[in-house]
């Protein structure tokens, strides 16, 4: 029978955890890009078609106050 040495399980641990945090951060980073590229955040032109559904005209000023009233939101 094949006893492990305590100092060789405490390493193999140590670099099983570092492996999974490491895959773990890129696959992570990958999904994150995927679904920004497939739902983009909201731009101008956007927000311009959801004023005109509500029955709004927007004037330019309207838009960029809410743009950026949404980027000051996210910092």
């Amino acid at each position: 029978m094949m006893e492990v040495q305590i100092y060789l399980f405490v390493i193999y641990l140590v670099v099983a955890l570092v492996g999974g945090v490491a895959a773990g951060y890129f696959l992570a980073r990958f999904i994150f890009k995927r679904e920004l590229k497939k739902n983009p955040p909201v731009n101008e032109k956007m927000i311009r078609v959801m004023l005109t559904q509500m029955g709004r005209k927007p004037s330019e000023k309207q838009v960029r106050e809410i743009m950026n009233s949404m980027n000051n939101a996210n910092k």
